[in-house]
């Protein structure tokens, strides 16, 4: 037994590293009720609810308006990969993952554990098998329509957790994006595909003479981060542009960011990449910045490579692929390098003899 207030150890520890083949793989069988779980536990705001202290199964309950007995399987399903803990004496404290589940949380992951818990995804994964054999994603084959229309058109709730996690995602990295861009003689920056735009925001106020443009679908930019709206500190500095880089890239600038958006089909990556280059003046700069599979500290990036095939026939690239995709499409690479632990940035120039799509 342990003192009051810490951790039992078979509460809280992961399952033992020598365990045999076949109850890892169990484990990893599993999985799908861990992911239910950490879904389960954030829309109970059972993280929000859970102070410094150690709670009680019945104050916890309370406050959570649930029934004990099913509280406590949850927790214990939980607790064992170390997301919550229980005390010697029956109590629930928090843990640094559990924290990461807090709405408040710095860097908190609440709305990006509720994205990849989706309805939809439940819907998804089954199929993969299907995804594998065919190359295609399974998504507009459930609801007949491509992915982002039905977010849009059927699930506005899960379209308002994919924009919220986004967002989060964003400002995450917003400002390790802004501090190791180089942007010496840079004067006009287009955000591709940006979001909300924190990353531009981050970009214009460490640079104080640059201008900026977003670049996003329609209903993205209206809701812009408000520093970069009217009667925002940066709007003089900022412009917002509806429009679907799949389509055009209407602006001419000295530098264009990509960053975590050449992930769809093979097609979409491809015009994206044409459209830039076609708006491009010869010798600006592309700067293309993404989560690489060969290059991930974790599997998370893995298993998002196989959500992308499901929803978008989409990817996560290796740095020969990501190479391949922006050299195919007329650009001369010249750097390759890390952002940060999870991100890489490929530095390119728009050649002075452009290719055919330029034309």
């Amino acid at each position: 037994m342990t003192t009051a207030g810490t951790t039992t150890p078979a509460a809280a520890g992961p399952a033992p590293a020598g365990l045999p083949p076949a109850m890892r793989l169990r484990e990893v069988v599993f999985g799908a009720a861990r992911a239910a779980s950490v879904r389960a536990a954030v829309r109970l705001r059972i993280a929000d609810v859970l102070g410094e202290r150690p709670a009680s199964l019945g104050e916890l309950a309370s406050a959570v308006d649930v029934e004990p007995d099913p509280l406590r399987r949850l927790l214990r399903s939980l607790a064992c990969c170390q997301i919550f803990a229980e005390t010697d004496d029956g109590r629930f404290r928090h843990t640094e993952m559990s924290r990461l589940l807090r709405e408040d949380a710095p860097g908190s992951l609440r709305n990006i554990a509720l994205w990849c818990t989706e309805p939809w995804t439940w819907e998804a994964w089954p199929l993969l098998d299907r995804a594998v054999r065919t190359g295609g994603c399974v998504v507009e084959e459930i609801h007949g329509k491509d992915f982002f229309a039905y977010l849009h058109e059927d699930a506005p709730e899960s379209a308002r957790v994919f924009d919220a996690a986004m967002t989060t995602s964003s400002r995450q990295s917003a400002a390790d994006v802004a501090a190791f861009l180089d942007l010496d003689g840079v004067k006009e920056v287009v955000d591709i595909g940006g979001g909300q735009g924190q990353v531009l925001a981050n970009v214009l106020e460490k640079h104080p003479a640059l201008h900026g443009v977003l670049l996003d679908l329609p209903q993205v930019v209206a809701h812009a981060d408000p520093r970069l709206r009217d009667g925002g500190p940066l709007a003089s500095r900022a412009t917002l542009v509806p429009g679907d880089c799949r389509r055009e890239v209407p602006v001419e600038a000295d530098l264009y960011l990509i960053k975590n958006i050449l992930e769809w089909d093979d097609e979409s990556t491809r015009r994206t990449l044409a459209n830039v280059v076609a708006a491009a003046r010869p010798g600006a700069r592309v700067v293309v910045i993404e989560n690489l599979v060969d290059h991930s500290p974790s599997s998370f990036t893995t298993a998002m490579d196989l959500l992308l095939l499901l929803n978008v026939g989409g990817r996560k690239h290796t740095e020969d692929s990501m190479r391949a995709r922006m050299t195919e499409a007329g650009l001369n690479v010249t750097d390759v390098r890390p952002v940060n632990g999870t991100l890489h940035a490929f530095d390119s120039t728009v050649p002075a003899i452009t290719p055919t799509a330029r034309r």
